[in-house]
């Protein structure tokens, strides 16, 4: 099984491209750095992991996500082993399968430049007067 969850925040901008050909496919890109749960001292306090993703993912990841989105990731790691100048360079990746929100937009730091605008006042639950308790079946 090849299964890896992570949770951390975006390093830079996601990179997004498109696929060339009649039916082209959004490709993209990122980093995210995930805090390491014991830190040594002198030791890194974070791991960096580079992420790839396509489809529909990566259409979400170019609409939403910028640098410091705390993600939480789901996917597979794949080994990015080549050859240069006679030199083997060894890495690995992860491959998105499923990504999602770890904070809300107010843990963040407050609305980005690509927010809707704000919703209307009211929190688009209704108000349910009080001294009628007995009558909810769920109270």
């Amino acid at each position: 099984m090849n299964k890896v969850i992570l949770m951390g925040r975006l390093t830079r901008d996601p990179e997004v491209r498109y696929s060339q050909g009649q039916n082209s496919t959004a490709i993209a890109k990122f980093a995210i750095a995930v805090d390491r749960r014991f830190k040594r001292e002198g030791a890194a306090e974070a791991d960096f992991f580079n992420c790839t993703c396509f489809g529909k993912q990566a259409e979400f990841v170019e609409k939403y996500l910028q640098k410091g989105t705390k993600v939480v990731t789901t996917g597979r790691v794949e080994n990015d082993n080549y050859e240069k100048d006679g030199v083997k360079h060894y890495s690995v990746q992860i491959m998105v399968e499923e990504i999602e929100f770890a904070e809300s937009k107010n843990a963040q730091g407050g609305a980005s430049a690509q927010a809707p605008a704000a919703a209307p006042a009211g929190d688009g639950f209704m108000n349910i007067p009080t001294g009628i308790d007995e009558e909810l079946p769920f109270a």
